[in-house]
């Protein structure tokens, strides 16, 4: 499980310099939010839990890890799109609903990793 974060983390690597490489280009720094979204959540939050779950492969193959991947890789793409709404001509609703759902996704993603960590990471000493 720890390899699949880490392989998913690497395209939004390329993607926030894709986005930032955009920004500067256009000159719409408007975006600077979603931009930062897509490094810290997508980079590197999705790869230190990759790295997590590489050193603890116990915690990686249980059902909350399942479940907490599905919901963050799901959920991810909608907040972020989501964000982009924000600029774009799209109703009120459609936006919050991208960046609400997509929100709602990652944030308890993260709190079934939480669960997940205290519950099945054993200290080795």
């Amino acid at each position: 499980m720890g390899a699949k974060w880490i392989k998913i983390s690497i395209f939004y690597l390329l993607l926030v310099f894709a986005f930032g490489l955009f920004m500067h280009y256009t000159i719409q720094l408007q975006w600077k939010a979603t931009h930062a979204h897509i490094g810290v959540v997508g980079w590197l939050t999705t790869g230190f839990i990759g790295l997590v779950y590489s050193i603890f492969k116990d915690a990686a193959e249980t059902g909350l890890a399942k479940a907490q991947f599905w919901l963050y890789n799901i959920g991810l793409p909608f907040l972020l799109i989501g964000m982009m709404m924000v600029y774009l001509d799209v109703p009120r609703w459609l936006f919050e609903l991208f960046v609400s759902g997509g929100g709602i996704a990652v944030a308890l993603s993260v709190l079934l990793f939480f669960i997940n960590i205290y519950q099945n990471v054993k200290s080795t000493s």
